[in-house]
């Protein structure tokens, strides 16, 4: 082997290596996109909004509980702000039929918030869709302490 060659293996070990120790950019970002999805065992919404996730890059845990509202209340999802599940990803809770697009952008955006949420089940949302039905509806931010305010309007 030629000294060209054997510094060209040595930089591509090392390069393995500091991926290996710094974590790949890919493992990253797929780390970035779990969501664990509380639902309940009836619910068949749930699951469309779980697919609706999926397709959109996201990697899905569903855990299936009798009982959302003791969920809700660890999480402090408002009960006004309730919808039929719940849903935690990098420290923010999502509730309810969130489109796939504002949870990427709560992510990348990284606002002091505790989480955003469709309230209600909002016809026509990921998850609600009704043929080509769709109403209406906001995305609300919400905070610890009570604070709201508009994350997203749904025209």
């Amino acid at each position: 082997m030629n000294r060209r060659g054997l510094i060209a293996k040595l930089l591509a070990v090392g390069m393995m290596v500091a991926i290996a120790l710094l974590g790949s950019p890919i493992a990253q970002a797929q780390a970035a996109t779990e969501l664990t999805v509380y639902r309940s065992p009836s619910c068949n919404c749930c699951g469309h909004w779980v697919d609706h996730m999926q397709a959109a890059g996201f990697t899905v845990e569903s855990v299936v509980t009798d009982d959302m509202d003791a969920i809700k209340d660890q999480y402090g999802v408002p009960e006004a702000l309730a919808s039929c599940h719940t849903a935690l990803i990098e420290g923010y809770v999502i509730e309810g039929h969130v489109p796939a697009s504002d949870v990427q952008r709560l992510l990348s955006e990284q606002p002091d918030v505790l989480g955003i949420a469709a309230p209600g089940m909002p016809v026509g949302s990921p998850g609600m869709e009704t043929g080509d039905r769709v109403d209406p509806y906001t995305v609300v931010s919400f905070a610890a302490n009570g604070d709201t305010a508009t994350f997203a309007e749904h025209l």
